[in-house]
């Protein structure tokens, strides 16, 4: 069902806050708020808004994004916050895509963007844009067989072969409607040349995957977002779409010669066409024809689901304890070869000692989430080499794309990985309390508590461990142990005292003996 800004379905929102979630989408070109309500299992959009935003079309030649873009983004942020009233911090996401990638300065509208909406900006990756945008479109399309999803977006052009709700291929392209308007129509002049330059531009993006999505194949073709949107209206109004409204080649090539009978965008006139779409129209049909060129299509169908709808979806996943990242994390496990007894024995003994703790450093369920995945996950640097295996392992997590994880989810995991062992310094203390404050520090700390405390990765049960903490930096550990447990675990937990104090963390240790 489409949804118009500030639609409400007739069943309406009372009564039911407490099944309220949104998604937040922080596009190139348009920014968009999706709110939904579960509906017997179901996600219902109750509102949908979108704004013009060109966040892309901010970025400078240094990938400084200006401060105008920056203020056009944050004031439509504001009127987004104001819609959020009913909606648990725990039910929003914010995603934001290739413009807040690309920018060298995102940290600083991100800092800003913190003080109004009640959620951080989760900046995502291509291919997890792609996983998404694929999610959004397999949840409102009837089943079909095997799917290519083209998502043209402001700053980046997503494909996905998938089959079902399951995403097999995905990639993310530089090229986009808002990106190629600054490169081949900055000045609004429209000519065949500049449109052939950009036509060509985006064929050499494709060349790369063409061979891998042509082997995998596909039974049907899907396109969603603004420009396949407006397209496709705008072919719809001047009866160039086929039988069933959909994008066809020939259709295509009809309306580009139509488009460039005119000198420059501001003249553009078509039916169905919104005013803000004329400045990156050409721009958005050369990388649509483009895509029909290179991969030889014939016709291509319309979803309304995107990545908005995608992000709602995948928190309902998370809600019913079908979470992708929990699916990712298994999936790294088995690639690296990780001893899985000894994840297991490490993970829970680090909830154990998390437990212990948590309402004194107020310790949340997405801090015992992340402790979990480290833990599952510290070894997984031993599949490159034992030496110094925590960077391996940091290094893997921070650069893989992993499915279900956000730019932000990926470098917390991999600093906890991290820091899991050997000696600790504080200019690392100081980039782990700016990225996660307090909170992430002390989930290093448990997480080195119970790697040294399975040191001898034996199945033997361990003694009683009793862990309090007065702060994030004092912490007291009692051990009711066996002259045994004291002689396997004493040398081992003085030298984990030495290394906790390079971070000035006091950690006492008494050992209550048989």
């Amino acid at each position: 069902m489409t949804l118009n800004a500030e639609t409400v379905l007739e069943h309406g929102t009372q009564g039911a806050d407490e099944e309220l979630l949104a998604a937040i989408d922080l596009g190139s070109n348009s920014f968009h708020l999706a709110i939904a309500r579960l509906d017997h299992g179901e996600v219902r959009k109750v509102v949908a808004l979108s704004e013009k935003v060109q966040l892309g079309a901010g970025l400078d030649a240094d990938n400084q994004l200006s401060e105008a873009a920056q203020r056009r983004g944050l004031e439509c942020l504001s009127r987004f916050a104001a819609r959020l009233g009913s909606i648990p911090p725990e039910r929003l996401r914010v995603v934001a895509t290739n413009a807040l990638r690309q920018a060298e300065n995102a940290s600083v509208f991100i800092e800003q963007a913190s003080r109004i909406l009640p959620k951080p900006i989760e900046i995502i990756a291509g291919r997890e844009e792609a996983r998404l945008i694929y999610l959004g479109v397999s949840h409102t399309m009837p089943s079909g067989g095997k799917r290519l999803v083209i998502d043209i977006g402001g700053g980046s052009t997503e494909f996905i072969i998938g089959d079902g709700f399951e995403p097999i291929l995905t990639e993310s392209l530089q090229m986009g409607c808002v990106a190629f308007t600054q490169s081949f129509f900055s000045d609004g002049q429209l000519s065949s040349k500049a449109f052939n330059k950009a036509l060509a531009a985006a064929r050499r993006e494709m060349q790369g995957i063409l061979g891998s999505y042509t082997r995998q194949g596909w039974d049907g073709v899907v396109g969603s977002s603004g420009t396949i949107k407006a397209t496709r209206q705008v072919l719809i109004e001047l009866g160039l779409s086929n039988e069933k409204e959909e994008i066809t080649r020939s259709g295509l090539e009809k309306l580009v010669e139509q488009v460039l009978r005119w000198r420059h965008v501001d003249d553009i006139e078509l039916p169905g066409l919104k005013e803000d779409r004329k400045a990156v129209l050409p721009a958005g049909l050369a990388i649509l024809l483009a895509i029909f060129q290179s991969m030889d299509l014939t016709a291509l169908t319309y979803s309304d689901g995107a990545l908005r709808e995608g992000v709602l979806y995948d928190q309902l996943g998370r809600f019913r304890h079908e979470d992708v990242r929990d699916r990712s994390v298994s999936a790294l496990m088995a690639r690296y070869s990780v001893d899985v007894r000894q994840a297991e024995r490490v993970t829970e003994t680090a909830k154990q000692l998390r437990e212990q703790v948590a309402a004194r450093l107020l310790l949340d369920d997405e801090d015992a989430d992340l402790l979990r995945r480290a833990a599952s996950l510290h070894e997984i640097g031993l599949a490159i080499s034992h030496g110094a295996y925590q960077r391996h392992g940091a290094y893997l997590l921070e650069h893989s794309d992993v499915p279900g994880f956000s730019q932000s989810d990926q470098m917390r995991l991999a600093l906890v990985v991290g820091c899991h062992r050997r000696k600790l310094k504080m200019d690392g203390l100081a980039n782990i309390l700016k990225i996660g404050g307090q909170r992430l520090m002390a989930l290093c700390l448990i997480l080195r508590l119970a790697v040294a405390l399975h040191q001898a990765r034996s199945d033997q049960a361990l003694p009683e461990v009793t862990l309090r903490a007065t702060n994030a930096q004092e912490w007291r550990l009692t051990i009711d142990a066996s002259a045994e447990d004291w002689f396997m675990l004493a040398g081992v937990l003085e030298i984990e005292q030495a290394y906790q104090s390079g971070w000035g963390v006091g950690l006492s240790i008494k050992w209550a003996l048989d």
